[in-house]
């Protein structure tokens, strides 16, 4: 009756029948090109397409602005769970990584715990940044006699496992990541994070960071380390993590700093290839260029078919992505 399942579900071998109810997690975790291969299968399954249930706590800029122009019903989650607080987010300069250090080891007299992620597992000649390997020496030494673990994506499952299942535990008082605790990990007793050059990462990566605190009832604190000078862009990144804990809110003004991509192509963000409308300015309009398109549709067939070829050319299957 239930099948819970990774991508591995869209392979061809796996078939349904009479599937009723797709649900995906993580929607924004997902390609265009995946969410197309869901459809297909879906459609192949039963002769009327199944209800689909995208959840997502911060819609990338494609998808956020499909909601705008599909026929989609949105509902937005705007409440915290039971008991739990607001986590508390903090902007702090490379210059004064010493208070978060202090900051780190009071978390740990208080009997807490604390994730540190960097943007980075090793060395890059191209980029200068804080690796995950480097800062775990560093740390260990630092705050030695602290129990410093380490998890990144180049570790043996059975290791990753093992670092997780520590820290879970409370054999380990800090642990050193990478995005790969970005999701699908709960540890109540975590009460602070730290972001290692910020600047470095999205709107939906810091987003999803920042959710593995707070998920105690003790206040959390997410603090977002950068290296100036910052970028334009960074800037206001930062900026909106600083005002805002709202996924919905963070994902709009992710769409209005990235754009929305292609809606007729994979492309997620970047410059539309509207020439005059706009999503924030023109949003109260497009219930009505629904209606007028459904008419026209209807009345002028021909005539849409012929304009629709020109412009879509057979692409308007990635309007269903």
């Amino acid at each position: 009756d239930l099948l819970i399942g990774t991508h591995a579900l869209l392979e061809k071998p796996v078939a349904f029948h009479s599937l009723g109810l797709a649900i995906v997690d993580e929607q924004h975790r997902f390609g265009v090109a995946q969410r197309l291969a869901l459809r297909a299968k879906l459609e192949a399954a039963t002769a009327v397409l199944p209800h689909q249930l995208m959840m997502s706590a911060t819609p990338i800029p494609r998808t956020l602005a499909m909601s705008y122009y599909a026929d989609l019903d949105v509902s937005v989650i705007d409440e915290l769970p039971p008991g739990r607080k607001p986590v508390l987010t903090k902007l702090v300069s490379e210059a004064r990584r010493d208070e978060v250090i202090a900051r780190v080891r009071a978390a740990a007299a208080a009997g807490r715990q604390v994730y540190w992620v960097c943007p980075l597992i090793e060395e890059s000649e191209a980029l200068d940044l804080q690796t995950a390997i480097d800062t775990h020496a560093a740390l260990s030494a630092e705050l030695a006699p602290l129990r410093v673990g380490m998890v990144h994506g180049r570790l043996p499952p059975a290791d990753k496992q093992a670092a997780m299942t520590a820290f879970a535990g409370g054999a380990l008082q800090l642990l050193v990541a990478t995005t790969v605790i970005e999701v699908g990990v709960d540890v109540a007793n975590a009460t602070l994070m730290i972001v290692e050059h910020a600047e470095r990462f999205g709107l939906a990566q810091l987003h999803q960071l920042r959710g593995r605190v707070g998920r105690g009832a003790g206040e959390s604190v997410c603090v977002l380390l950068y290296r100036p000078p910052l970028s334009a862009a960074a800037r206001e990144r930062l900026r909106t993590m600083y005002e805002t804990t709202d996924g919905f809110e963070i994902a709009r003004r992710d769409l209005i700093q990235r754009g929305p991509g292609e809606f007729l192509g994979a492309r997620q963000s970047g410059e539309a290839l509207l020439r005059f409308a706009d999503l924030e300015r023109d949003s109260d309009l497009l219930d009505a260029a629904r209606e007028v398109a459904a008419r026209l549709l209807h009345e002028e067939t021909a005539a849409v078919d012929e304009h629709l070829q020109r412009w879509y050319g057979g692409r308007e299957e990635f309007l269903r992505a």
